[in-house]
């Protein structure tokens, strides 16, 4: 999902990007298909501490709200599908591909999930806490609704978890 909700956020490099997926593409022994450009968080500097968590650190996993997904018209991730993760000034870093999509609500996001996320301690709390008092702020700036994590048991309101793989550049 592209973040058009965060401001104060630089628009992404699309040419770099496609010039990235080009490269990526030219390596690949078939065709990897579409792919999406966007960035983790809805800041430039959460957008590089998660990124850094991915390149430099344990992150293999992300969580975002469906309701978002509809609301901007776009289909959810589906195993295999690529991004490029770009970094808080909005240039490409990396492509990604989504190894497993489940959806869930609050509740059901489990220890396991969490510590994939690679974030804070990375405990099942932290990851409730931390990611309370985000989809709080954004829902209430994206969508001026007051979200509660109960409302993630209503289809179309559930969390997408999401396990990827970096698969660019090669290591």
């Amino acid at each position: 999902m592209s973040n058009e909700h965060a401001a104060e956020m630089p628009p992404l490099d699309l040419a770099s990007a496609a010039q990235m997926w080009d490269d990526y593409r030219k390596s690949c022994a078939s065709d990897p298909g579409d792919y999406v450009v966007e960035y983790f968080g809805d800041s430039t500097a959460l957008a590089d501490s998660l990124l850094r968590e991915v390149t430099h650190g344990q992150k293999r996993a992300t969580s975002s709200l469906e309701n978002e997904y509809i609301a901007e018209n776009e289909p959810l991730p589906q195993i295999g599908s690529h991004w490029i993760a770009c970094d808080g000034t909005g240039t490409p870093q990396i492509i990604l591909r989504t190894s497993e999509v489940t959806l869930r609500s609050f509740d059901q996001v489990d220890a396991e999930f969490a510590y994939a996320e690679g974030e804070d301690d990375r405990s099942l709390a932290s990851w409730r806490r931390e990611h309370e008092k985000f989809w709080k702020r954004t829902q209430q700036a994206d969508f001026a609704k007051q979200w509660e994590p109960a409302i993630t048991s209503i289809p179309g309101e559930r969390i997408v978890c999401e396990r990827f793989e970096i698969v660019w550049p090669r290591s």
